[in-house]
């Protein structure tokens, strides 16, 4: 018989344009399960917040898992499901680079408007300092890709198994 190792679940989480959807694409060419809440499925908005759909994030993280699946998304109710992850890792940069990735990207429109771009900063003026206070590790992700993904990588490969 072959049991399966267990392997880690890992929360990718920060404010809009720090990179969680392009770290999640390079993880997934890596050879980690790979699961951007930001995809549909996965979130309702309720009173104008996006809300993890509770129990198909359950199911999730329930499911048996033979990669490492690292998990990505910012959401109000996140914080419920912290226990059933092993590292919470939020991604960080400086808000001129925050601002410019958004100005420049063409995956999601959110943040374009004058009223969404007001909602960047108030969030990261607020809520960010709440994610970095919960989070287990803090990678900043102002320099090159690669580096960003070997740092969140190997954090993944540290975990216990």
């Amino acid at each position: 018989m072959v049991i399966m190792a267990a392997h880690p679940a890992v929360l990718v989480t920060g404010m809009s344009g720090v990179g969680k959807s392009t770290v999640l694409t390079e993880l997934s060419r890596r050879g980690c399960a790979t699961v951007d809440t930001d995809d549909d499925g996965w979130i309702d908005v309720v009173d104008g917040e996006p809300m993890w759909r509770e129990p198909a994030i359950d199911e999730l993280l329930a499911r048996p898992r033979g990669l490492p699946l690292i998990v990505g998304g910012t959401v109000v109710n996140q914080g419920r499901f912290y226990g059933q992850f092993d590292a919470v890792v939020l991604l960080s940069a400086p808000i001129d680079v925050v601002l410019s990735r958004i100005d420049r990207r063409t995956n999601n429109p959110f943040g374009k408007s004058v009223l969404e771009r007001a909602r960047v900063l108030a969030d990261i003026a607020d809520v960010e300092p709440l994610l970095r206070q919960a989070a287990t590790h803090e990678v900043e992700t102002d320099r090159p890709l690669i580096d960003v993904v070997d740092a969140v990588a190997g954090i993944v490969d540290a975990l216990p198994r």
